[in-house]
């Protein structure tokens, strides 16, 4: 008996300790998640700084090529501005039907998908007029506009996984009503790459 008693009690200990852990990861989660997202915001505001200098050095020899941005890059705007009005939809049916909530999600994964085609299409456009990323032909304005287009796109396809991740989560019903963090953890991820999406187009379109 006094063996039995002892396993029973290891046996809640690891519980315990199980648990513990685990509410310790959530307590976690969210600061690192800010973080994490301060440091991308950072980085794109690095690439931004280097564009203005690089901008106003060239300009002042008469250097800096000026070119239209292709029409693409409207439409992806459009469309991560719906993908995150779908998802804060779905963050408000996650407090009361979790698995309706996963379906949001999902859509928002297919309007996701959709914004990296036009992403793509617009770098085709650029290709078609002759402003290339590098190489014979290339020039600066038109290098900074894919390599800062192109780390964001980056960082999409970092929330389309985390996006994937939440979405099978919520259709296994490993979420619930009450505790749903990794849902709201990856929209709020997906709403932050939306946000700094338009402050850069926003940006490159008036600072031309």
């Amino acid at each position: 008996m006094a063996v039995k008693q002892y396993n029973n009690s290891g046996t809640q200990g690891m519980q315990d300790d199980k648990l513990l852990l685990k509410q310790q990861r959530k307590r976690a989660a969210k600061p690192l998640l800010w973080v994490s997202m301060g440091s991308i915001f950072m980085a794109f505001a690095g690439l931004v700084s280097g564009y203005i200098v690089s901008r106003g050095f060239l300009l002042e020899k008469g250097q800096w090529v000026e070119f239209k941005l292709p029409n693409q890059f409207i439409f992806s705007t459009i469309i991560i501005i719906v993908s995150s009005i779908v998802l804060f939809i779905g963050q408000a049916q996650a407090k009361k039907n979790i698995e309706r909530a996963g379906w949001y999600m999902v859509a928002t994964l297919v309007l996701g998908a959709l914004f990296c085609y036009f992403q793509i299409a617009a770098y085709q456009n650029l290709i078609s007029r002759n402003i290339y990323f590098t190489g014979p032909g290339s020039f600066t304005s038109g290098s900074w506009i894919y390599a800062i287009s192109f780390l964001h796109l980056l960082h999409i396809f970092g929330g389309l996984i985390a996006l994937s991740v939440a979405s099978v989560k919520a259709a296994r019903h490993s979420y619930s009503e009450d505790d749903h963090l990794g849902y709201t953890l990856a929209s709020t991820f997906w709403h932050f790459l939306g946000f700094v999406w338009i402050f850069l187009y926003t940006f490159l379109t008036f600072y031309r």
